[in-house]
């Protein structure tokens, strides 16, 4: 089975007060018909996972209310959301080594601006 095939219908929540970010994303995801739903904020987002069961969250360092960081936190804190991994998206004010990185439970970061390439392959190698 192709990577490709693998990855289809699984779903992303995409956390991003920017709405042309959260657009951006939904486009080169679709490239590999992986479903989207999307939070802009984190108190939001928390409330997503916990009702849709997301395989992967994407999540903005930089939001209202809530940081990424703090949101990703809370979700790790909860028994039946841990296991969902969360990956930073940052304009690099973090890298991945930072250990409030590896304390809030993140599985990556993908520092912005990305390659759509490089985007798709660090998100389908985290869902497949």
């Amino acid at each position: 089975m192709k990577e490709e095939e693998m990855v289809d219908h699984k779903t992303v929540l995409v956390v991003d007060d920017a709405p042309l970010n959260r657009k951006l994303i939904r486009t080169i995801l679709a490239m590999r018909k992986i479903q989207v739903i999307e939070a802009e904020d984190a108190e939001r987002a928390l409330e997503l996972i916990r009702e849709r069961r997301p395989d992967l969250v994407l999540m903005d360092l930089q939001l209202p209310g809530l940081n990424g960081l703090e949101a990703t936190r809370v979700l790790k804190s909860d028994p039946g959301t841990a296991d969902i991994p969360v990956v930073i998206l940052s304009a690099g004010s973090v890298t991945e080594d930072d250990p409030k990185m590896r304390e809030a439970g993140c599985a990556g970061l993908i520092l912005k601006p990305f390659a759509a390439e490089d985007f798709l392959a660090a998100v389908t190698s985290l869902l497949t």
